[in-house]
């Protein structure tokens, strides 16, 4: 049986300079984004892009999603498996490719998480598992781009 979860979210521009879109460089890429009961994130485009570089932009974004999606479905498949996580960290990296035209794409996208785990716990099972996220993980499964896993795996003393 499936099931379908619907999401749903607000983007607002909150960009206008007071001239709109008359320009390229005439207004802000900075806007909102909103859903219901949670806080705001101010956001905006890359600073390559004419964006604020004190904002979120989509393309962290993107990478957050798909790292935040790894580690929750990681740690549910390790407490299945019988590896007790202790601490679970992440510096996820994505190189996209813009081509003359201004189109773009990511390349690539690798999450480099280092994980502690009990003693009594497999190492090897704890690293294997990496490799099993991206048969459920809902962002994982759902974009193209290439997700490369640099694991560490420590023993929690």
């Amino acid at each position: 049986m499936t099931t379908t979860h619907d999401y749903a979210i607000a983007v607002h521009w909150t960009g206008n300079t007071g001239g709109g879109t008359k320009t390229i460089r005439g207004y802000s890429r900075n806007h909102n984004i909103d859903a219901a009961g949670l806080p705001t994130i101010a956001a905006s485009s890359d600073p390559a892009f004419r964006g604020d570089p004190t904002r979120w932009n989509p393309e962290q974004l993107f990478i957050a999603s798909i790292a935040q999606c790894h580690m929750l479905w990681y740690l549910g498949l390790a407490a299945n498996a019988g590896v007790t996580v202790t601490a679970y960290e992440d510096q996820p990296t994505g190189v996209m490719l813009e081509e003359a035209t201004g189109a773009g794409q990511f390349e690539s996208v690798t999450l480099h998480p280092v994980v502690t785990i009990t003693s009594d716990s497999d190492p090897a099972l704890a690293e294997q598992l990496h490799s099993r996220v991206a048969d459920y993980c809902f962002i994982a499964r759902s974009v193209n781009t290439p997700i490369h896993h640099e694991v560490r795996v420590l023993i929690a003393e």
